[in-house]
């Protein structure tokens, strides 16, 4: 149903986390695979991913060249795009698969996408600015910050990218470390 793609580039200390978060998904049936697509990692980003069982892919040109190429092999009709130190939060699982079904059945997945809320693991000012900035920037460009993940089907991914008609904003949020 879903394959994630993660693009990397030295993310070995920060992937494990977001790995482990996708473990539900896989266990419900909602995960086709996972996808690691390289930037030209020198780490072990590529021994985590294979301990995992995660598909990698060496990338070739910018990240979008690389996601285009990952999507077009992915064998989901959806995809997640999530940065390699981002953690979905608990139930995640529950309302992807409702915004997918519902999508789907309204015939809405050729303009419809879907993001995370963003939710920084830091205290004070400033981290909750970057998250109000997060949502401000979508609301005003429809671009979501990458940190906030992209669940998009693959038809309307291959003709218009990142960008969506509509991007609806899941209750769940994406934890990203300080």
């Amino acid at each position: 149903m879903i394959s994630v793609l993660i693009p990397t580039f030295n993310s070995e200390r920060v992937l494990v986390p977001t790995l482990s978060a996708l473990v539900p998904g896989s266990a419900e049936g909602l995960l086709r695979e996972v996808i690691l697509v390289d930037g030209g990692s020198t780490d072990g980003t590529e021994k985590i991913a294979d301990a995992a069982g995660c598909e990698f892919r060496r990338g070739r040109g910018s990240e979008d060249e690389c996601l285009q190429t990952a999507a077009s092999a992915a064998r989901g009709e959806w995809l997640l795009m999530l940065e390699p130190s981002c953690v979905l939060e608990e139930g995640w699982t529950r309302e992807v698969g409702k915004f997918v079904e519902g999508a789907e059945r309204a015939e809405q997945a050729s303009i419809c996408a879907a993001v995370f809320r963003l939710t920084i693991d830091d205290y004070g000012f400033a981290p909750r600015v970057k998250e109000i900035a997060a949502m401000v920037r979508l609301a005003l460009t429809g671009r979501p910050s990458p940190q906030q993940g992209l669940l998009i089907s693959k038809p309307l991914f291959a003709a218009r990218g990142r960008r969506a008609r509509r991007i609806v904003m899941l209750r769940t949020r994406v934890l990203l470390p300080a």
